[in-house]
């Protein structure tokens, strides 16, 4: 991103990653009014925390989406995650669709298939919130983790809930150009706040312990560590990046 955009980013307060909590943030870029500040550390690319948007925007930006579970051509889409994630999967297993929006159409897909599934959304599926009380044999974020607010407050809830050596399939688009952030698709939907490379998810994954897999583009799967003590190197800088 060019200095002409950066430099109009200020610096008044220290600004802490909301995705790894390590080291302080530098701006990114200004772009149509909203600050956007990377980190050095896990190379993730998030909102500033003031200009983060409210719960009435995004319900009514959540209500523009026409995501038909019955739609082949979403489920299509959802396959570029279920089908890799299928291959770690064994019968029975007991799964959560999380972020599932109101059409859950991932979460149905795998239902379908013979797992056991429970559904959570902060919007749609909100009354029920003893899904997030229990623990899962994997859990599925279909273009959710681009919405996190809290990031680190998320990823760290999304491990409490899985069971030893369960798996997370994440699916979100990866930032790849920072010259092109500006224009970026992406970056236009104002509830699209936090923004991922391959290199986040690795480094997370050292953090919290998770094998980290990306099987194919804008996926990534991570696996939990099959040990029961609690695992965490979170607020710790690793002397080289984790690959």
């Amino acid at each position: 991103m060019d200095k002409t955009n950066r430099q109009h980013i200020t610096m008044d307060a220290i600004t802490a990653c909301r995705v790894c909590l390590c080291g302080t943030a530098n701006p990114f870029a200004r772009v149509d009014n909203r600050d956007y500040w990377s980190c050095p550390t896990c190379t993730s690319i998030f909102l500033d925390d003031t200009q983060l948007p409210d719960r009435q925007t995004e319900y009514q930006q959540y209500l523009l989406h026409n995501n038909d579970p019955k739609d082949p051509g979403y489920q299509a889409f959802l396959n570029k995650l279920a089908e890799p994630l299928l291959k770690k999967l064994e019968p029975g297993m007991k799964g959560l669709d999380f972020g599932c929006g109101a059409g859950p159409a991932l979460g149905l897909m795998l239902a379908d298939m013979g797992y056991e599934m429970n559904f959570y959304d902060p919007f749609f599926f909100q009354p029920d919130t003893s899904v997030l009380h229990k623990t899962y044999d994997f859990i599925v974020c279909s273009e959710v983790a681009e919405h996190f607010h809290q990031p680190s407050h998320e990823f760290a809830r999304l491990d409490a809930m899985l069971n030893p050596n369960g798996w997370l399939g994440i699916m979100t688009c990866f930032q790849t150009d920072d010259l092109k952030f500006a224009n970026w698709h992406y970056r236009r939907d104002l509830t699209h706040v936090v923004f991922y490379r391959e290199e986040t998810f690795r480094y997370l994954a050292w953090q919290f312990g998770w094998d980290c897999q990306i099987p194919a583009k804008n996926i990534v799967l991570l696996q939990k560590s099959g040990s029961i003590a609690p695992f965490s190197r979170r607020k710790q800088i690793p002397e080289r990046r984790p690959r």
